[in-house]
């Protein structure tokens, strides 16, 4: 009786010891083969999904003279999980900032998300890019990301163009296609052929190593996409009048719209005061943006298409 009883507790045992080892090998197989989110979070932590910006459209006037080009700049961006203890000093040197613009785009980047990449700095010179990435390997978290910028070769008609900004909270609200930190045309012909200027983004995946450093293409760009160039635009104005125009409006305030009358095209559309277009790109955007705003000659004001004069009028 005892024996039998001492058996029955035995094959308990080994039934018992069996059904756990089926039950890890079958979760062993379910998290190896079956489910693939766990494969999914170890890529994420290797593998990075780097945006591709398009180049934006060139504008020309209607001889073909360029009025709107591209130049090479970088985004500094910041994984916060991944910044360490680092010569913040050293690093502010040599990317040209306060410290307390350190500290506050960091914590700004760790509010959004401490996981997921965030802008630290927009629209870094080629030149400046170079001096940091030189540096960049003792500050892990930190890397740059290739995107171009505006270039104004004529230096002219800046009411007319418009100018490019990072796209606002109320256009990511209701727009899909854009992504934070991207380029909106914020004004002028920027803005109102942003859909043809602006392209459509590609995305490379990079392999990354413990010290974010890049170490080759994912699958050898299996899933990668290229990007699109935004379309050319050709204009009905006439650079060389414009900027005669533009002179005639020297130290006066008024407009001056010139055109065709056969055809209706506008050969010159000049607002004064005016300024260089230059001055609203790049890091230097923000600072010129608010001392012209607050000018009081109110260079900023687009005196052609708003003041609403009288027809025949002087003023």
């Amino acid at each position: 009786m005892n024996r039998n009883k001492y058996k029955d507790r035995r094959l308990f045992f080994y039934f018992l010891f069996g059904a756990s080892i089926l039950i890890l090998l079958l979760r062993l197989v379910n998290i190896q083969i079956i489910d693939s989110s766990y494969k999914l979070s170890a890529n994420n932590n290797v593998i990075k999904a780097v945006k591709i910006y398009p180049e934006r459209g060139y504008i020309y006037d209607r001889n073909g003279r360029l009025l709107v080009s591209n130049q090479r700049a970088f985004d500094l961006m910041v994984i916060p999980r991944q910044v360490k203890k680092m010569d913040t000093l050293a690093f502010c040197r040599i990317i040209d900032v306060e410290k307390d613009y350190f500290d506050n785009q960091l914590k700004k980047a760790k509010r959004y998300s401490k996981n997921r990449a965030s802008l630290f700095i927009k629209e870094v010179s080629k030149q400046t890019a170079a001096r940091i990435q030189e540096q960049l390997y003792q500050f892990s978290g930190f890397y740059l990301q290739e995107r171009t910028m505006r270039e104004y070769p004529e230096k002219s008609a800046a009411h007319l163009l418009g100018y490019v900004s990072q796209v606002p909270d109320y256009i990511l609200e209701k727009n899909d296609y854009y992504k934070k930190n991207d380029n909106y045309g914020m004004t002028g012909v920027e803005n109102s052929y942003e859909k043809e200027l602006r392209g459509t983004r590609g995305v490379k995946y990079v392999i990354r190593d413990v010290w974010n450093s890049p170490k080759g293409s994912f699958q050898n760009g299996k899933y990668d996409s290229i990007a699109v160039n935004g379309k050319d635009l050709e204009l009905t104005i006439d650079n060389e009048l414009q900027k005669y125009a533009e002179q005639l409006m020297q130290n006066k305030k008024g407009s001056i719209v010139a055109i065709e009358p056969g055809t209706g095209e506008i050969l010159a559309l000049v607002s004064s005061p005016y300024y260089d277009p230059n001055l609203l790109i790049g890091r230097s955007r923000s600072p010129n943006f608010n001392r012209m705003y607050k000018d009081s000659n109110k260079p900023l004001f687009d005196r052609s298409l708003l003041a609403e004069y009288p027809p025949g009028s002087t003023f």
